[in-house]
């Protein structure tokens, strides 16, 4: 029997699903907070230390303008955690790359979020890995996935 998108069950689990993704969006701004941050600034912090990314690859991760990122960048370049460097591909563009503290700072804020990470060590591989491919499918994605912060809302 087919579902519908009005069908119980899915409006649960797309409460469920909101309610969740609002908790950890909570729980974020929180971590960010502690560490004198936006949200926004800890994304793009998080993202960075992933790997750097000219800015407007961090506006598309970001769903954003470019104009946006440009400001937030500048702020985290002011507090000594965010540098912009050329890229070796081509000297044209502009990185934006995390420094040492800016790494350390995404990493802590990575380690302080437990919302999601604590209930789901709760859960079996099995579970975690059925949990995993429904999302990605969800998703669209069938390869690999990173982990990577929230992007913004």
């Amino acid at each position: 029997m087919a579902t519908t998108r009005s069908d119980p069950l899915t409006l649960e689990v797309v409460e469920l699903i909101g309610t969740v993704v609002a908790r950890y969006y909570e729980e974020y701004d929180e971590a960010a907070a502690a560490h004198s941050l936006t949200g926004a600034q800890a994304r793009v912090l998080g993202l960075l230390a992933l790997e750097p990314m000219p800015m407007r690859r961090i506006a598309q991760k970001l769903k954003c303008e470019p104009s946006n990122v440009t400001g937030i960048v500048d702020r985290l370049e002011s507090r000594g955690l965010v540098e912009r460097r050329p890229d070796p591909a081509d000297r044209r563009v502009k990185l934006a790359a995390p420094t040492e503290r800016g790494t350390r700072t995404a990493r802590e804020l990575r380690d302080s979020l437990t919302f999601a990470r604590e209930p789901l060590a709760e859960l079996s591989d099995a579970d975690r890995t059925m949990l995993r491919d429904l999302l990605r499918r969800m998703l669209g994605e069938t390869g690999p996935a990173t982990v990577a912060p929230p992007s913004a809302p």
